[in-house]
C-alpha cells in the first residue's frame, strides 16, 4: 500500500534542515478565514444527494480544496451564505480575507480563491423547533 505524502510543500533548506508545509495546513488557514467573513453560514462538503451539507468548525479543512506548489497554491472553497446577504460581496470578501491569510502564514503566493456557494442557510423563526412542530 503506497502511503499518501501529506509534505507538499517545501519552504526550502536551512542550516539545521529543512521546513514543508502540508496541503491539509493551507486548507485549514483557508477554511477558518473564509468562515470569519461575515455572510457565511459554513463550509459545504458538497452536494450529496441534492442536499447540501453544513460542517462545523471542527472540520476547517473540509469544504477547501488546495493545490499546493513549490512558491505557490490554488484554493477552492465551497461554502453556504446566510440568507439576504448580498453573495458577489461576500464571495470577494472571501477571496481577501483567505489570500491574505494563507500568504502571511505561509510565505506561499496564493494565485487563485476560486468560491462556490453550495446552498443558502434560512434563519430559524424565533420559537420554531422542527423537531417538535408535530407530536
Amino acid at each position: 500500500m503506497e502511503e499518501r505524502n501529506l509534505m507538499v510543500e517545501k519552504r526550502g533548506e536551512t542550516d539545521i534542515g529543512s521546513i514543508r508545509i502540508a496541503d491539509e495546513v493551507v486548507g485549514v488557514i483557508a477554511g477558518l478565514a473564509a468562515t470569519e467573513v461575515e455572510g457565511v453560514a459554513g463550509m459545504s462538503s458538497g452536494i450529496a444527494g441534492g442536499i447540501a451539507e453544513m460542517l462545523g468548525r471542527k472540520n476547517l479543512s473540509r469544504g477547501v480544496k488546495v493545490e499546493v506548489g513549490e512558491k505557490e497554491a490554488a484554493v477552492d472553497l465551497f461554502i453556504m451564505v446566510d440568507f439576504g446577504v448580498r453573495i458577489p460581496d461576500v464571495a470577494m470578501k472571501i477571496q481577501q480575507n483567505v489570500k491574505r491569510a494563507v500568504e502571511s502564514m505561509t510565505g506561499l503566493a496564493v494565485v487563485e480563491v476560486n468560491v462556490h456557494v453550495q446552498g443558502v442557510a434560512f434563519p430559524n423563526p424565533e420559537g420554531a423547533d422542527e423537531e417538535h412542530r408535530v407530536r
